[in-house]
């Protein structure tokens, strides 16, 4: 596998989510459904942060040698935010009224946790 494709595909979805959670946050609230209240759409802001951050990583190692012990650290942040991130909408996703939206992300987080998986436990040249 191409950790290239992997890097692109994954800085291009965190940036999306970055730049909507950074400018939109009371916006995602209301069409998952959810009131804007208190410092929700902060912590929404910073979230937001946080994922161009990734995003941002993410497109500067596209080109690095990764997978075993070449950008391991690149390769267990990434794996342990979609692992972490895959296994809490799944419990997200249990509740009925956030809708398909969750399952979608939840999907994509595990194809990601598993390709990053994947990448950091084999060797690059395999």
């Amino acid at each position: 596998m191409n950790s290239r494709y992997l890097m692109i595909a994954s800085a291009a979805v965190l940036a999306v989510l970055g730049l909507l959670l950074s400018f939109a946050p009371e916006e995602t609230l209301a069409y998952l459904g959810q009131p804007a209240m208190g410092a929700v759409p902060v912590l929404l802001q910073l979230a937001g942060a946080l994922y161009l951050g990734f995003a941002l990583m993410n497109w500067t190692a596209k080109g690095m040698v990764l997978g075993g012990i070449y950008g391991r650290a690149i390769m267990l942040g990434n794996f342990l935010h979609f692992t972490m991130g895959a296994l809490a909408l799944l419990k997200a996703a249990i509740d009925p009224g956030f809708g398909t939206i969750i399952w979608v992300l939840t999907a994509i987080y595990t194809v990601f946790a598993l390709l990053f998986g994947r990448l950091l436990f084999t060797h690059p040249g395999k």
